[in-house]
């Protein structure tokens, strides 16, 4: 088999492979919403991300303070007074522990307020249209009204 026949191949295969997880029919009717977000669902992934964040700094606390005067520390600072180079690893790895700690419990605050903020901002977004999609009197705007303003 020549080289392109091979490449031709093997492009088919990856092709056939890939493929777009949707659910349509391929045609674009404008009934298909691009972003659904229920409010719901971000208050209970928020949720999940702040009882993620007290889980994991309750038991991710492993080396009780590596610096200072944590048993950790303590058992670092004894090993290395006796010329075993297993206080400096003992230290090099409490301290790379706590840094990478520290770093998933920041994340997980950050998801856990970027999802409250979402959830906030959204309900007040679609307050606002609600708002700005009524008559004078208060009553809701009919769809015609709503359509001449996309011509």
């Amino acid at each position: 088999m020549s080289f392109d026949g091979e490449w031709s191949g093997l492009r088919a295969e990856a092709a056939s492979r890939m493929r777009v997880n949707s659910a349509g029919n391929g045609s674009s009717s404008g009934d298909s919403k691009d972003l659904v977000v229920h409010q719901d669902d971000l208050g209970r992934v928020g949720h999940e991300a702040f009882l993620l964040h007290a889980r994991l700094k309750k038991a991710g606390d492993m080396t009780r303070g590596a610096k200072d005067d944590g048993a950790t520390a303590k058992a670092a600072q004894s090993l290395g007074a006796h010329h075993f180079t297993m206080g400096d690893a003992l230290t090099t790895m409490a301290t790379m522990w706590n840094d990478q700690l520290k770093t998933l419990l920041q994340a997980c605050a950050h998801i856990s307020n970027g999802l409250d903020y979402t959830k906030k901002s959204q309900a007040h977004t679609d307050e606002e249209i609600g708002a700005s999609m009524t008559h004078r009197n208060g009553s809701a705007m009919s769809v015609s009204g709503i359509s001449r303003y996309y011509r």
